[in-house]
């Protein structure tokens, strides 16, 4: 029987709306200036007979995003992004509005709509991460190589990961002792906003904690 603490919840609601989501991205999308966006979002756009492409990295892969068709597929083995990842890559791409990284880290609650939606955001990014790092901390940084993360200086155990080229995060953990349960945290650049609504950022943020708790199965 599958290990329930290294299986993600079956969000089917989601899923069950993607469809009309990737749409109304795909419609989006066709209106505006794509060479424009890429700009924005600091990916790559190419223009080869007729067809618009937007190169963009996403957890330390690059994707190439085909206009009009909206194919989003992997660079290096030209496999299909799956329909959460394509979901999120068109959505940054549409969003983005070019600004700048400021350096001011904030939580999800300081994220326009993140106090409403604070509730699932934890107990799908943060809680997984506190079950499968919250005694061992220093696993945190091992696992999150993987997707490209590097150490920070926060907490007990802290990793950054570069979503995308403008969105970093950095998951934050305090590990669990005799007196005081695990704790932990997701900080964003304040900048976020201007790339990904807070719903996004909740898919993002558990995709990614799914991705860690998996690769820190696998070392065992």
């Amino acid at each position: 029987m599958a290990n329930k603490s290294i299986v993600p919840p079956d969000n089917s609601n989601y899923r069950y709306g993607q469809e009309t989501a990737l749409k109304l991205a795909g419609e989006k999308l066709a209106s505006i200036n794509i060479e424009e966006q890429c700009r924005k979002a600091n990916a790559e756009y190419r223009l080869a007979e007729g067809k618009e492409t937007a190169i963009v990295k996403y957890l330390g892969t690059p994707y190439a995003v085909s206009f009009p068709e909206m194919n989003v597929v992997s660079v290096e083995d030209k496999h299909p992004a799956s329909p959460r990842d394509r979901l999120l890559i068109l959505h940054y791409i549409l969003n983005a509005n070019g600004s700048p990284l400021i350096g001011d880290m904030i939580t999800y609650k300081e994220i326009p709509g993140g106090v409403t939606y604070f509730p699932t955001f934890h107990k799908r990014t943060i809680q997984p991460l506190l079950d499968n790092f919250g005694k061992e901390t220093d696993k945190l940084l091992t696992a999150a190589e993987t997707t490209g993360g590097v150490s920070a200086d926060y907490g007990d155990a802290s990793v950054t990961i570069n979503a995308f080229s403008c969105v970093p995060l950095t998951l934050v953990l305090w590990h669990a002792d005799d007196e005081f349960p695990a704790a932990g945290s997701i900080l964003f650049d304040s900048s976020i906003a201007g790339y990904l609504s807070a719903e996004d950022i909740t898919v993002l943020c558990e995709i990614i904690a799914w991705k860690l708790v998996k690769a820190n199965a696998s070392l065992k």
